[in-house]
């Protein structure tokens, strides 16, 4: 039995064609709704499994060329992030079978497929009707996690678990010019799941904001990224509050979502008092000078629409540890005061916990304000 594929996010394929190809279906791919078309000559599959948001051809072009001009009954199953139910009406008004809103897992993908065209009869792969959760996002996300000296401290099994059930996610770790043996082990990260995960080099140590930028500027080269951001290596904001944001930006007109360690009812916020003492001071120097309500800036969790990341990171931060706050000032200077606290979404964080060798000391504290002053000149020239 053959399956044709269409998606313009390669992530999403590339799962796709390598699960249903585990269960026995020959399966093509095609990146775009005219390849599509064209490979649904050539390879006449019994399937076709379509996206409807491509930049191209939408696939209800897709579908009104295989029902009306082709005048073809192959049974169509739109998957997509599409819920727009006037646009879902209107795949079935033009004949699709089936609608699968993401996200969705690859099960339950399976056993859609499975209901409207069975199983392979010569599938030799033992099949796990329930076993397979692993989920494909409603976007497709990029993620910097900049990395300096992290052998010790980098978690890899949850990295490794995350990127294994979330097949949207792209985690770009930035080795930024490590001297110990971060780089080996970013290396063997990536070697477990290279389709999910990449591993940026930067031969001499810039600092964590150049690190940052030279991976977001990296990742938005790649159209199939809706939304770009960038977590700390040792996940004291974890994924869920990440995948959280996430979903507020993706049903929301907001340009970027920014976690915020505030504490508050319910949530597990946890720091070394003096350090908590310092944050707060520095918090309100900060919000002094953006003249925006932000009380949380420095959060290592962020996502945001890409043109506004090709944006805020086209050119390099002045500080090497303040570009949170200097992000917020380059909106502020593109878009003007009130425009950017409506674009800004702050979002309060369930969990947050300081881990244990972070790279700032109390003296730093010092070079902060000093540096805060030198943002204040800078962008209020």
């Amino acid at each position: 039995m053959k399956i044709l594929a269409i998606d313009d996010q390669q992530l999403i394929l590339l799962s796709v064609e390598k699960r249903l190809t585990e269960l026995g279906y020959q399966v093509e791919i095609a990146n775009s709704g005219q390849t599509g078309i064209d490979l649904y000559e050539s390879f006449q599959p019994d399937l076709v499994l379509v996206d409807i948001n491509m930049p191209d051809m939408s696939g209800l072009q897709v579908v009104k060329h295989i029902r009306f001009i082709k005048d073809s009954k192959t049974p169509i199953l739109v998957m997509s992030g599409n819920t727009d139910e006037s646009v879902i009406m209107d795949g079935f008004t033009l004949g699709i079978d089936d609608y699968m809103k993401k996200p969705v897992s690859l099960d339950e993908m399976a056993a859609r497929i499975k209901r409207i065209i069975g199983l392979p009869k010569s599938s030799g792969t033992v099949i796990n009707e329930y076993g397979d959760t692993r989920m494909l996002q409603k976007n497709c996300i990029g993620v910097v996690i900049p990395c300096y000296n992290e052998e010790e401290r980098l978690l890899s099994s949850e990295f490794k678990a995350f990127a294994h059930k979330n097949l949207g996610y792209h985690l770009c770790f930035v080795n930024d010019g490590s001297t110990d043996n971060t780089l080996t082990v970013l290396e063997e990260l990536k070697e477990a799941n290279p389709t999910n995960i990449s591993v940026y080099n930067c031969e001499k140590n810039g600092g964590k904001a150049e690190a940052v930028r030279q991976g977001m500027l990296h990742l938005i080269k790649d159209q199939q990224f809706d939304y770009v951001g960038f977590l700390d290596a040792d996940l004291s904001t974890d994924f869920r509050d990440f995948d959280d944001l996430v979903k507020t930006i993706e049903n929301s007109d907001f340009k970027i979502v920014s976690g915020s360690r505030i504490s508050r009812m319910g949530a597990d916020i946890t720091k070394e008092s003096a350090r908590k003492i310092i944050s707060k001071t520095i918090n309100l120097i900060i919000q002094t000078i953006l003249g925006m309500p932000f009380k949380d800036t420095q959060c290592g969790a962020k996502i945001m629409d890409r043109e506004i990341a090709a944006t805020v990171f086209r050119k390099k931060f002045i500080t090497k540890w303040l570009f949170d706050v200097e992000i917020f000032m380059r909106m502020r200077k593109f878009y003007g005061k009130d425009e950017a606290k409506r674009l800004i979404c702050e979002q309060p964080l369930k969990r947050w916990i300081h881990a244990d060798g972070s790279k700032l000391s109390m003296k730093d504290s010092i070079k902060i304000v000093g540096q805060l002053g030198q943002i204040a000149l800078h962008y209020n020239r």
